[in-house]
């Protein structure tokens, strides 16, 4: 039976995860670049420690509640989408030489990949939508050491897919790297990343607006 719960953990855990979404291009970006990938797939794994155990063990309910926070951080995650979507539209249309020399500015140390993945993960709505809420509400289903398996397999399927988007990129970053290649991939993360921060621009219009 825990098995069974195991598995119903990781694969719902893995169907909140796996969709393409900010966290994902961010992670896929530093594999490509091989810039402390590994550090950014540890950090996000981690943020998803914290807010599944967070949802998973009560906190789901009260953070679903708080329209303040919620506001907040939709505000924060729209501004930081339309800057990071905008800096990879201007990365597409520069020239070979100079997406060149810009990879070469862009390549930070770890303490800013570090605060670039707390960025994409804590100012992300859908996180808290997906991880906290809805995760919590399902496994608060669950009883005892039943709900603890759960959570583990939520957890696990983070981990699997952060490390296993994070090595893949990097292994293929010779490829990915080629500038036709990096200049579609940037092209699509700027869409990505306009799509989503217009998506939470119109929701709270609705909401506080409409």
């Amino acid at each position: 039976m825990s098995m069974w719960v195991l598995l119903q953990g990781f694969g719902l855990g893995a169907s909140m995860i796996i969709p393409i979404g900010a966290q994902n291009a961010y992670v896929l970006n530093q594999g490509i670049k091989r810039n402390h990938h590994l550090t950014t797939a540890t950090v996000c794994s981690i943020c998803d420690v914290i807010f599944i155990s967070l949802g998973i063990f009560g906190g789901g309910a009260l953070l679903s509640s708080n329209e303040t926070l919620l506001l907040c951080v939709t505000l924060g995650g729209i501004a930081f989408l339309t800057l990071y979507g905008t800096m990879s539209l201007k990365s597409a249309l520069a020239s070979d030489d100079h997406q060149e020399k810009q990879a070469e500015v862009m390549a930070r140390g770890r303490r800013g990949v570090i605060l670039g993945a707390l960025a994409v993960t804590v100012l992300n709505p859908h996180l808290y939508l997906d991880t906290v809420v809805i995760l919590g509400s399902i496994g608060g289903q669950f009883e005892g050491h039943e709900r603890i398996v759960f959570a583990a397999g939520t957890i696990l399927a983070s981990f699997v897919w952060f490390y296993s988007l994070s090595i893949g990129a990097a292994k293929l970053g010779p490829t990915l790297s080629k500038p036709r290649v990096k200049r579609t991939i940037d092209c699509l993360v700027a869409a990505m990343m306009f799509f989503i921060a217009a998506h939470l621009a119109h929701g709270l219009w609705e909401t506080y607006l409409g």
